[in-house]
This record gives structure tokens, sequence and C-alpha cells, in this order.
């Protein structure tokens, strides 16, 4: 059976220099992150949150070559991967330039290849210090992401177009609370989101504003913003209230954050359902994904319109979209679905600059290797790397190279 080919408009083509990628981040992939918050967790696991810890994870610090030589065999364009904080400074005010030059090896060796680099500083790990002292709710929290976007300066100001200050900061505040809850017992709703650590929110949004300004003195021409999980909340007969009052502190927030930015990352796996008392479960009998979630490629779609309305004017870049499944004829449907949602948007009027598929590599998902969602097989033994037929084909799909 041949693989499905997106139906777009016939009239329709990507916007010019559109991005084509695919995204990693660095704890999911490097392996022996030993001084983030993250490796410390996976390594208490106070309550059994976790199943497993990260350990090699995909061996990409010392196999970062070879996963950027596939990526652009295969056809793409781009590469989103982001830098590890708690590397570049293990302690406070201690930064190593053993780091940031491995780093600015990984940016040189993408423009080597012809991919252009989107370098994300920031992908849900900090450093265990900074942990230690109160995380994102912490006085001086802003202060201390400042002093590390500066000091990695020499990562962003030759060579990088597009620059991301933080992945999914709603996310990470939610997070927050799923870990006091945990602690206290507390249960976590049934559906839907937890409430976002307002603390926790409030010292993102400072932090983000501090590092784009901090960017904007060190390379004024390079494109930042950041990324926000986009849920497509859909809301049920007469529960439109309910709908805009649960996506309010969960999500509008941050895209409000982003209407002075060079662009905003949407970042989208499925929709949620809200009835007149909140989030419902997945529909009985809905196809659910490897992490649980609802079959729904269409979520994309819904997710760049509903950001444009709230952050008019800022280009929108998707730069997470995907499917855990370990059937591969399921992940290139569900992206030619997907593609085909995102281009009656852009047909419609969202400014639409770039696609990046999650995940380059099949990698650690936050607990667990179990939920695959890369487009190339990772050998847990022998790091070997395997590209999908969704590889393949996502890849032929560039319109850099389908032009003409």
């Amino acid at each position: 059976m041949q693989n499905p080919v997106p139906v777009l408009p016939t009239d329709f083509q990507w916007p010019e220099g559109f991005l084509w990628g695919a995204s990693t981040s660095a704890h999911q992939t490097e392996g022996g992150n030993v001084g983030s918050d993250w490796w410390n967790l996976e390594h208490l696991n106070t309550g059994g949150l976790l199943k497993e810890p990260s350990h090699d994870a995909c061996d990409s610090y010392h196999r970062w070559h070879e996963d950027m030589d596939l990526l652009a065999e295969l056809g793409f364009s781009d590469y989103r991967f982001s830098v590890e904080w708690a590397r570049i400074e293990p302690a406070p005010g201690a930064f190593s330039q053993a780091a940031i030059a491995h780093y600015r090896r990984m940016i040189d060796g993408a423009l080597a290849r012809g991919l252009r680099p989107m370098v994300t500083l920031h992908h849900f790990t900090s450093p265990q210090w900074f942990a230690e002292r109160g995380g994102w709710s912490a006085p001086d929290a802003a202060d201390l992401f400042e002093r590390y976007v500066r000091a990695a300066a020499p990562l962003y100001t030759d060579g990088v177009e597009h620059l991301c200050t933080i992945n999914e900061p709603n996310i990470l505040a939610v997070m927050i609370t799923v870990r006091h809850r945990m602690k206290s017992g507390t249960a976590l709703p049934s559906a839907g989101l937890p409430l976002p650590d307002h603390g926790t929110t409030e010292g993102l949004l400072l932090a983000h504003r501090q590092a784009v300004s901090a960017v904007k003195a060190l390379a004024p021409e390079v494109q930042t913003g950041w990324s926000v999980a986009c849920q497509a909340y859909e809301a049920l007969v007469g529960a439109e209230q309910t709908a805009n009052a649960h996506r309010r502190p969960r999500e509008d927030v941050f895209l409000e954050a982003a209407r002075e930015d060079d662009w905003l990352g949407v970042q989208s796996y499925t929709r949620n359902l809200i009835g007149p008392d909140g989030p419902l479960p997945v529909p009985d009998g809905a196809e659910r994904t490897l992490a649980g979630w609802e079959y729904f490629p269409e979520a994309v779609g819904r997710a760049v319109r509903h950001a444009a309305t709230i952050a008019p004017g800022v280009p929108l870049i998707v730069t997470e979209n995907g499917i855990a499944t370990g059937d591969d004829s399921r992940r290139t449907s569900y992206t030619a679905a997907a593609l085909e949602a995102l281009a009656e948007a852009v047909h419609d009027g969202a400014d639409v600059r770039g696609y990046f598929h999650w995940s380059l590599l099949d990698n650690y998902e936050w607990g667990s290797y179990d939920p695959t969602f890369g487009l190339v097989a990772v050998d847990r033994t022998t790091f070997r790397r395997t590209p999908k037929p969704s590889a393949h084909w996502l890849g032929a799909l560039n319109p850099a190279r389908t032009a003409g």
C-alpha cells in the first residue's frame, strides 16, 4: 500500500523559504545529562512517577553528526535541537567553554550539511543547582536565565536564523504542579491538564522577555520566539465559556507573551474536548496513540488558527507535531492529514513559516522509551539509526526540493 500524499488545495503553495525539518531535545537524545534536574528526578523517582531513567538516551552527544547526516540525506532542510543549560553552566556562574564549543560544532555541522539550525535554549531541563534554589519561581530566576543566555551567545550570533528561548513553558509550569501534587498525595484531574503553577508561570514569562532583550542586544538579526503547547480545545455546545476559562491560564497567557516576538512556535498533537463541567476523556472507541492521546491529526490546523487570533501578526512555526505509534503507516497517515489541515489554515490566511516533525529519533519521552515518535528508529544497545518509511516520505515532500 502506498503512503498517502496530503490533499492540498489546487492553488496552494507553501510560503517561500518554508522551514521543513524535524526536532529533538538535548536531554531526550544526548544521554548522560547528569547535572540536570531531570536526571536527579529520574534517579530519585519519588513516588514511582517515572518508568525508567534516560541513561544513554540515543547517545546523540557523541553521534549528532549521524543524526544530521540522516536528516540531510532524507531531504530535510532544517533541524531544531536544544542545547543543555546544565552542561553549559554546571555550577552557578561557572560556564563550560568546552560545552559551548561542543554545541558550536553542532551548529557549524548543521550548516555544513545544508541544514538551517533552529536552536532552543531551554527544553524542560535546568541545572540541578537552579532547581534547588527554587527553580523558575525563585525571585532571581529570570536574571539567572538571562546570564546563561548571554554566556551562550557564541552559539547564536553567527549562522543561526531562529532561536527559541523556552520550549513549552505552559507544560513546564504544569509539570511543577504535577510534582507538587504527587508529593502531597493530591489527586490529578482525570482529564485535561491541571493548572500551571502560578509562580513558575510568572517566572517563565519574565525570563522569556529578559532573554529576548538579551538576544536582541547581542544579535539583533536573530529571529527570536518561544514555543507553546497548543491543545486544540474543542468546546461542546454550551461549553464555550468553560473552554475559554480553562484554556486561558494553560495556553493563552503564553501565546499572548509572544505578541512582541519575531515568531511563535505552535506545538500540537491532539485535541482536548471540553464540556460544561470541564475537560472530557478521550471518546469511547476513538483510536489512541502510544502516548494515550486521541488520534486527531486535524488538531494542528485548529491550533495554528487559534494562535493566530491570540498573537495576531506574529509569524507562526509548527515546531512540533507528530504521533507516538509502533505502526509507521499510521505515522504517515497522521502526518499527511496534519499537513492537509495546516495547508488549509495557510490557504485561509494563517502566516505559517515552517513545519518541524516530532521527532527525528525514537527517544526518551520524559519517563519512558515506550512512546515512539521518531522518523528514525534507534537500537537501544548499539545506537544504530534506521530511517522508517515515513522519514523518506516526509523528507521527499520538502517544498524547497520539490519546487518546479
